[in-house]
Order: C-alpha cells, then structure tokens, then sequence
C-alpha cells in the first residue's frame, strides 16, 4: 500500500517538477531548484535521527554507489524535459515498464541486495503484457 501511495506522490511530483519548467521556460532551472528544497528537506529529515557514526562508515559505501544522487538528479530532469513533450500517461506507462524490466532482473539475480525471486513464465508472460500495454497507450494517438 505504502508503495502504491509512493507511485501516487510521484506521479504529482514529477508532473509538478516538469510544470514548474514549463512555467520558468528553463527545466534545467526548474530542476534545480526542486533538487535543491529536496536536499534541504532531506538533511532536515537526516537531523532528526543524526548519528555522527554514519560518516566514519560511509568510508566503507564503494563511490560508485553514491553516483546515486547523480544519476536522481538526471533522472529527474530528464522526466521534467521529456513529460510536457509526451504527456504524463505516455511517460508513466514507459517508465513503469522499464521499472518493472529492471525489478525482474534485479529480484532474478539478486543485485544490490534485492531478495531472489527468479523469473517465471508467468512473469514473462505478466511483462510481455505490460510491454504490449505501454506499447498501446504509447502509439495510440
């Protein structure tokens, strides 16, 4: 349910990202500014569980895995660019289904630390359906 209600809160913030973008005619800018209220909000957030112990051990996270915020950051932007272009339905749809893709593969294996659950033929079958789903809403104009 949590998650469900995270893909809601997503929706409205992403569309409201790209809306402020459209608004200032500079998405870049418009991204800016909602990373940089997100990263003030996350240290406000940080500091009520601060723990000085976290940055001794953050020697011990590869840096390749703190090219996280980077790649939030492009994300981000690259979703504000592209939603006034294609509409909110096209580039949810698309980007459920990369996501649903990407989460079969990252359960299947295992990676980063995601619990194994390999793909079945049935979830081959419930991707292929998804596919075909975002091909639809896709093309259909």
């Amino acid at each position: 349910v949590l998650m469900l209600l995270i893909g809601f809160a997503l929706t409205l913030h992403l569309s409201m990202n790209a809306r402020v973008g459209m608004i200032v005619k500079n998405p870049k800018m418009g991204n800016a500014i909602f990373w940089s209220i997100g990263a003030i909000t996350a240290i406000l957030i940080a500091l009520t569980g601060w723990d000085s112990s976290v940055f001794s051990k953050l020697k011990e996270v590869p840096l390749w895995l703190l090219t996280a915020g980077v790649m939030g950051g492009a994300l981000v932007f690259g979703i504000a660019w592209t939603m006034p272009q294609i509409g909110a339905g096209t580039a949810f749809v698309l980007m459920v289904a990369g996501q649903v893709i990407t989460g079969m593969i990252f359960s299947h294996y295992g990676l980063l630390g995601s619990p194994v659950e390999p793909v079945s033929t049935v979830k081959l079958l419930g991707v292929l359906l998804l596919v075909a789903g975002a091909s639809i809403v896709t093309l259909a104009k």
